[in-house]
Parts: structure tokens; C-alpha cells; sequence
């Protein structure tokens, strides 16, 4: 797009964003394969791992809101196997591209586990810690019930109830001393060393924070297109007063360029490689932890669309729902939908439907039943249940399985 644009609409924003993300693609007419998950991963950046399996683990509807139907087990391989990906803390624990694995490296050497965490509180730790990097390196892959349990201190009331080695694995991971060679069908980590995991020509680089801080910063704002600074900041989980020199240094060469947006308080920033399509076009349900989505005031800013997991909410303090989906149509967040997969009946549960102020319902509910159907099948789950709550979501039983 053209460089200069001192001024944006709340809609040319909407679409530079989603665009960024890589919603002005189609969904693939043909079998997933690599191209395809290499294309949906380079354009999140960071895929969040998040396995609340109340409908399916988050991370994998954020490959399908872009893709749609794919082959799980072959986006897993791929993911593990083909030495262009890696877990990493990021934005929260997350798989990254393995060139951010020397961007990081500031942040590895620096890890500290939780403060209460009981590896802080066992009997000679530091050797407890070594035996593991022995074990590894004597034996080879493992995870923390290939360990010999440890006695930790006494857990209280809200404690996360991990094992000891588990708490271990995770503190070399976090140092970097550990590298994630696969997850198991149960999701659990299987830890081996970097070297066996991380190419040499990404494991040996050395960045200083300054410079992997502004490439980290340059990489946020490619992936989102039109940011403001906080926006920028928390894709990578960086503190604003760090963030705010690299955003001068990029301004100064030119990567961004200082912006006006319609309706937008803050000041934004364009990156040089944004693109703004003339429409964005279909619709996807959106996964709580979607970069599109995970930062609120974002997500408000550009789709007035107030938004929050409410998992730990009480359930009479609930307005909208348990597991709480946006459900996007073209540009626009239009309705919101509370979904769990009952894997036992075989049936996916749409147990409460809203849509957004505004929206045009009809048209909302039929995208949002093929949505929902499609997904529905990619799941096996044989029949689609709607809870009739409000005229939205009558209409949309209605629709999705008509008698």
C-alpha cells in the first residue's frame, strides 16, 4: 500500500489487521500440507499454547480459522519435524519460527521460575538440576515421568498441582538448557537438548537485547500491520518503557510510519510491508487465544467489541459464556458463541449465541451455521445441539440442523 498515508478509517484499519494476519487468503481449496502450515504459522508469528480442551485445544483453532479442515497429526509432524518451528516463551508459551530461538536468548538467560515454585525449595537443587541435564544428555529425549520423583515441599491450597520433575524440566526450559522435541498424544512435553533440537546456525547466534528487542518489535508490527505501542509491545510480552526507544529506531528507518486512525485515541504505527486489501472476504470462529484477538484493548479499539474469557469467572457471574468464541464475517466481529464438544454423545453444543449490535442476524446465521457444521464434521462430531436462549440462536437451531 502506498507509503504514505498520514490518515486511516476504522475500516482500511480492520483490514489491514486482519490482512497482517492473513485473513485476506482464502481457505485452501485443496488438501493441507506443508505450504499451507507454514503459511498460516509464518502469518501469526506465535502460535499460543493453550490445551483447555473444553472444545479442542486453542492453538490448533487458530491453524483452522485460517485453513479449515486439516490433518491434525500432519500439522503436528510438521510442526516438530520439519526443524523451521520450536516452543518457546514468546507471548505465553508458544511455538515460534527456530530463527526467534537467538532473539529470545536475552530472556533465557535471565529465567527465573516462580517464586514458589517447589524446585526453589528441595534439598540440593543445583544437583538435582545437573542429574537431569545428565540424564538427558546419557539417555536420550524425555519427559517428567521418565524421572525419578523428588520430594517437594508440602502443596497448599491453589498450588498447581506439577510434579516436581515436571517443575525441573520446566526451569531448564526456560533457561534454555532444554529444547521441546515433540509433544505425546496427551500433550505432554518431550524435552531434549537444544543441540539435538536447534540448528547450529540458529543456536549459536548471540543477539544483544537492544537489537533483539527493535527485531522482535519490527517482526510484531509486520504480524499486525497497524499497532499502537502497547499493541506492539505485548505481542512478545515486552514491557512498554523497553518497547518505546526500538519503536523510535524503527520509526527512524522507516520500518513504521506514524499514523491517524479513525476512532483511535492513541497514537498508531504502519508497517512498511502492510497490506490493505480492497475487502476482506468469508468468516471463521476466532480461538480466545487468536493474535487477532488476545489483546482486548485491541481487539476493542478495532471491532468495538468488548471481549474477555470468562473460564474463571463464577458461573452466575457469566455474561456470556464459558468458552466464548468471536465469530468473524468479512471484516467485522459479528456475534459471539459459547461451544463445547461433547465427545462422548459425539455432539458439538452451541450453548449460548449472541450477536453483535448492529449485525445483519440472518446473514450471521447462515454463515455461522456452515461454520459450524464444517467444523462440526473436521471434529466427528455427528450432530450440532443449540441451546434456544434468544431469537438469535433460535434462528441459527433453525438453520444449522434443519428437520
Amino acid at each position: 500500500m502506498p507509503r504514505r498515508r498520514t490518515s486511516l478509517s476504522a475500516s482500511e484499519a480492520r483490514r489491514i489487521a486482519l490482512a497482517a494476519q492473513g485473513f485476506d487468503r482464502q481457505r485452501p481449496a485443496s488438501p493441507t500440507d506443508a505450504r499451507h502450515f507454514r503459511r498460516a504459522l509464518r502469518a501469526v508469528g506465535v502460535l499460543q499454547l493453550d490445551f483447555v480442551n473444553v472444545l479442542l485445544p486453542a492453538h490448533f483453532l487458530v491453524i483452522w480459522s485460517r485453513l479449515g479442515p486439516y490433518d491434525r497429526c500432519r500439522f503436528e509432524d510438521f510442526l516438530y519435524r520439519s526443524g523451521e518451528f520450536t516452543e518457546q516463551w514468546a507471548h505465553e508459551a508458544s511455538v515460534v519460527a527456530v530463527s526467534d530461538w537467538p532473539l529470545l536468548g536475552h530472556r533465557r538467560r535471565v529465567f527465573q521460575p516462580w517464586q514458589n515454585s517447589p524446585i526453589n525449595s528441595i534439598p540440593d537443587r543445583d544437583r538435582y538440576l545437573r542429574d537431569i541435564l545428565s540424564q538427558v544428555r546419557r539417555e536420550g529425549a524425555l519427559t517428567s515421568s521418565d524421572l525419578p520423583p523428588a520430594a517437594g515441599p508440602k502443596r497448599k491450597a491453589g498450588d498447581w498441582h506439577r510434579s516436581v520433575p515436571r517443575w525441573a524440566l520446566e526451569y531448564h526450559f526456560g533457561r534454555g538448557k532444554l529444547a521441546v522435541r515433540r509433544r505425546l498424544p496427551n500433550f505432554q512435553r518431550v524435552y531434549d537438548l537444544p543441540e539435538r533440537v536447534i540448528g547450529d546456525e540458529h543456536r549459536g547466534i548471540r543477539v544483544r537485547r537492544e537489537d533483539a528487542c527493535r527485531e522482535l518489535l519490527r517482526q510484531s508490527a509486520v504480524l499486525l500491520g497497524l499497532a499502537t505501542l502497547r499493541d506492539l509491545a505485548d505481542y512478545y510480552r515486552m514491557a512498554v518503557r523497553d518497547a518505546l526507544p526500538r519503536i523510535r529506531e524503527l520509526l527512524e528507518e522507516g520500518e513504521l510510519q506514524a499514523v491517524d486512525v479513525e476512532g483511535w485515541s492513541e497514537p498508531a504505527y504502519l508497517a512498511g510491508s502492510a497490506r490493505l486489501p480492497r475487502r476482506i472476504g468469508g468468516a471463521s470462529l476466532l480461538s480466545p487465544f487468536d493474535p487477532v484477538v488476545w489483546f482486548r484493548p485491541r481487539v476493542e479499539r478495532l471491532f468495538d467489541f468488548s471481549y474477555r474469557i470468562e473460564i474463571y469467572v463464577p458461573k452466575a457471574k457469566r455474561r456470556w459464556g464459558y468458552y466464548v468464541l468471536p465469530f468473524r464475517l468479512r471484516d467485522r466481529l459479528v456475534a459471539r458463541i459459547d461451544l463445547k464438544a461433547d465427545r462422548k454423545n459425539r455432539v458439538l453444543q452451541v450453548q449460548s449465541a449472541h450477536p453483535e449490535t448492529g449485525t445483519d442476524e440472518e446473514e450471521t446465521v447462515i454463515a455461522l451455521a456452515r461454520e459450524l457444521r464444517s467444523l462440526a464434521e473436521w471434529l466427528q462430531l455427528e450432530s450440532i445441539s443449540v441451546v434456544s436462549s434468544n431469537r438469535f440462536s433460535r434462528s441459527l437451531a433453525r438453520t444449522v440442523m434443519p428437520s
